[in-house]
């Protein structure tokens, strides 16, 4: 089976408190059923001290979020990631999968804005 969203994979926020956003997906948790995004859902961890003399401290770090409210970037779209008008020009798309003639399976961004454009793996 083909993953839709890989590590590393560039996905925009399609629901919730950070609807709108996108990232780099940093992790895959065990299970497959939630991500770890790059810059969204944002948590303050406290740090208990390592020795007497040390204080603690309070840590900024991303929590993961349910891999339904995430789509993958349409490759036509991602130069605008990071432009003023990136909430309505960056689009997210749904994935397909499709066998080239060499037998190999690849992603394609399938639907109305989807063009069939194969998603490229991340490096």
């Amino acid at each position: 089976m083909l993953a839709r969203i890989r590590k590393g994979d560039v996905v925009k926020v399609i629901a919730g408190k950070y609807k709108g956003k996108t990232g780099r997906v940093l992790r895959m948790l065990a299970k497959g059923d939630r991500v770890i995004i790059e810059g969204v859902n944002l948590v303050k961890v406290n740090k208990k001290s390592n020795d007497a003399n040390s204080k603690g401290t309070q840590e900024t770090r991303e929590a993961s979020i349910h891999i339904s409210n995430v789509q993958p970037v349409d490759p036509s779209t991602a130069s605008h990631i990071g432009s003023k008008d990136e909430k309505k020009l960056v689009r997210g798309v749904r994935v397909g999968v499709k066998v080239l003639p060499d037998g190999r399976k690849v992603r394609v961004a399938r639907g109305s804005q989807g063009n069939g454009e194969i998603i490229e793996n991340a490096k």
